[in-house]
């Protein structure tokens, strides 16, 4: 298969690179709640936004001091780029107080539960504004995703391209996304590229760079 064989060059090309930026992540998880808190954040913010707009806010917002204290209105003005900025403003000031323990963060202590896949679901359920792609996001840019995928469109459209799916679903239920997600661990299988630097690969193979 010519795709396969241009996936797999790319690969290893993009190896080392996608392999640092995997322990980049790793090395979030290790250090304190205020990063993971940013790492969340980041992901409330993607949905039909681009990426690299949303890392800007969150890192503007994490230097004035308004991502851990900060009210929605002021924290509205500075996702001027992203998209339905009102509601999302309001999902970073409530999975603040869901993650609080008094007047700190308390987030590592939130994801005690050893199954990654029950703390997926303790995320959805629990954090206003995360899906199962958003949870998953966030858990593989703090180190702990794995065997998780981000069906993303960027992805979904490559699942296509490779004959894992068929068609790119326009939305996407729980058992669907489970359903997609066992598809692409058995993809990873088989070309010997983990799932979660799978996803980098995607991402690259279809923006030019490695980010998040």
């Amino acid at each position: 298969m010519p795709y396969l064989n241009k996936l797999l060059l790319e690969y290893k090309k993009r190896k080392t690179q996608i392999k640092q930026r995997l322990n980049d992540f790793k090395d979030i998880h290790k250090s304190n709640d205020n990063n993971i808190f940013s790492e969340l954040c980041f992901c409330l913010l993607t949905p039909q936004s681009k990426a690299i707009y949303c890392d800007k806010a969150v890192k503007e917002l994490k230097k004035s001091g308004l991502l851990f204290k900060g009210r929605s209105n002021s924290i509205r003005k500075y996702l001027s780029k992203v998209r339905f900025p009102n509601n999302k403003a309001k999902f970073i000031v409530e999975a603040r107080h869901v993650l609080k323990n008094g007047s700190a963060l308390d987030i590592k202590s939130k994801f005690s539960l050893n199954n990654i896949f029950n703390i997926r679901e303790w995320l959805v359920k629990n954090i206003k504004g995360l899906g199962y792609k958003e949870a998953s996001h966030f858990l593989r840019n703090i180190g702990l995703g794995r065997n998780l995928a981000i069906l993303d469109v960027h992805i979904l459209k490559n699942l296509k391209e490779f004959g894992i799916i068929k068609n790119v679903p326009k939305s996407i239920t729980k058992n669907n996304y489970i359903k997609i997600e066992n598809k692409v661990r058995d993809f990873s299988k088989t070309i010997k590229i983990p799932m979660e630097e799978l996803d980098l690969l995607f991402w690259a193979k279809e923006t030019g760079y490695i980010f998040k």
